[in-house]
């Protein structure tokens, strides 16, 4: 069962509808493009596909291209009278109302049946299905609690997309502790701030852009907080700035590392107390790290990728990051060559490099080469890179990160022209042939005209070098 819905009422009631009733949820990216919706339809099948009205227009046309075609539930919104909804679709409510009160809820038959699917963008254009079973999701829940010492009835401010891995499995874990879920199908600075002293919100869930817009909100779109606010954050680590300005506003800031192969934050840098007594820089520095291991994994480690053995834990020797635990997935859905080369003898490869701290403490180091995460939401640059090389002008293209003080990184692409044309290629003209082949979103925001890109000597293009490049003029657009 596909979803496509930002957080609404219904998306969170779907975490636990589509479970009971025996089947497997597939939340989507709301920010996808049609033709990279359609492939994930095509590549799942679902029977059933909710779609909130203001995504109708999209998902029509993902389904256009696509021979399968789901049932189709729309999930209409009573107080906006311009809804655009398809008199020949059912609507969410009215399924419900022509329910039976007497369904039998559909229990899995072991606890590592398949619960959900996800997917996630990796490092090439396939998509990559992430399937999780039933136990894995309720480590995860369970986890959220203790790890973030949630108590009863907290009340959750939804400014993480449920489309985002579940919402790391929060709706789960909510309703766990008999909690209020804050549902917000759009938000800025000023309807975070609002919700949060109207509602007398406790915890938030968000990637470091969410953390940025409310450290750089206007002071009029400020406001005290009603009391302790916690908020956990991910995906790119944030400045340490950020972490400084938001505990000066008097939130509680707790780092995570996840991916969507663990369901959610399976390390995050638990405070000390130690630390209360130290500088704000430095509290800020130690708080940008990823952390220690959460209970739903049994071990974390940073290893030599070639031998598997553990690296020093001196904060300087690099390796590869690795975990093992209940909440790891299942496996990649229709590719099992895929899953054989991610798990290592029940260790997942994140492909991220990191080191490990003397006090046990994991910090990221660098990211797989290929991904660029901007507003927590991964971005493959092979992805983008396909795109520029469909333009009949660009005979060389490489995409990576650049740091950006809002995004956290935002795509960066270098391209070399054919220089026998007379047409002339801009960075605008670049950019708007980007935005029309695929989401907004992974288009690149810099581009840089190359006479050659910098290659190794078997002739493939040296990226370390293009981040620099690219780290360099973020550092000269902030001075």
């Amino acid at each position: 069962v596909s979803v496509v819905a930002p957080n609404v009422p219904a998306m969170y009631e779907m975490h636990f509808a589509v479970p009971m009733a025996g089947a497997v949820l597939n939340n989507i990216n709301i920010r996808l493009d049609a033709r990279t919706m359609a492939e994930q339809f095509s590549h799942c099948e679902p029977k059933f596909l909710f779609v909130d009205y203001q995504f109708l227009p999209l998902v029509t046309e993902a389904l256009s291209r696509i021979r399968h075609k789901p049932n189709l539930v729309v999930i209409e919104e009573t107080t906006d009278m311009n809804k655009a909804t398809s008199e020949a679709a059912p609507t969410y409510e009215g399924m419900i109302k022509g329910g039976d009160p007497d369904f039998q809820i559909r229990w899995p038959e072991d606890e590592w049946q398949a619960a959900v699917l996800n997917y996630t963008s990796g490092t090439t254009s396939a998509p990559k299905g992430v399937v999780h079973c039933h136990r894995g999701l309720y480590a995860m829940a369970v986890d959220n609690l203790l790890m973030w010492g949630m108590t009863r009835a907290p009340v959750f401010l939804w400014t993480l997309p449920m489309f985002h891995g579940n919402g790391w499995c929060f709706p789960w874990s909510i309703a766990a502790a008999g909690g209020t879920n804050i549902c917000l199908r759009k938000f800025d600075a000023k309807k975070i701030f609002d919700a949060i002293t109207q509602h007398k919100v406790t915890h938030l869930c968000g990637a470091p852009v969410v953390l940025s817009m409310m450290a750089n909100a206007h002071p009029s779109e400020r406001k005290p907080l009603p009391g302790r606010v916690e908020i956990l954050t991910g995906g790119a680590p944030p400045p340490a700035a950020i972490f400084r300005k938001m505990e000066e506003m008097g939130f509680s800031v707790t780092h995570g590392y996840g991916l969507t192969e663990t369901a959610g934050m399976v390390v995050s840098c638990a405070w000390k107390s130690e630390w209360d007594e130290l500088p704000a820089e430095e509290r800020a520095r130690l708080n940008a790290r990823q952390g220690v291991r959460n209970l739903s994994l049994a071990e974390v480690d940073v290893k030599d990728p070639a031998t598997m053995a553990g690296v020093a834990r001196d904060g300087l020797q690099m390796g590869e990051v690795m975990v093992r635990g209940a909440s790891v997935m299942k496996g990649y859905l229709h590719n099992q060559e895929l899953t054989a080369r991610a798990m290592d003898g029940g260790w997942l490869r994140t492909g991220d490099l990191g080191v490990l701290h003397p006090d046990g403490y994991l910090e990221i180091k660098d990211r797989s080469k290929d991904v660029i995460i901007s507003g927590g939401v991964n971005i493959s640059s092979v992805e983008v890179e396909s795109v520029l090389y469909s333009h009949p002008l660009i005979v060389e293209a490489a995409v990576v990160a650049r740091p950006d003080p809002f995004w956290g990184e935002t795509p960066c692409a270098f391209v070399r022209i054919n220089n026998n044309c007379s047409e002339v290629l801009s960075e605008v003209k670049v950019i708007s042939f980007c935005r029309e082949r695929m989401a907004h979103f992974m288009a690149p925001k810099t581009v840089i005209f190359m006479q050659e890109l910098p290659k190794t000597s078997t002739g493939k293009v040296q990226k370390f070098v293009l981040r620099e490049i690219a780290k360099t003029l973020a550092e000269h657009s902030s001075d």
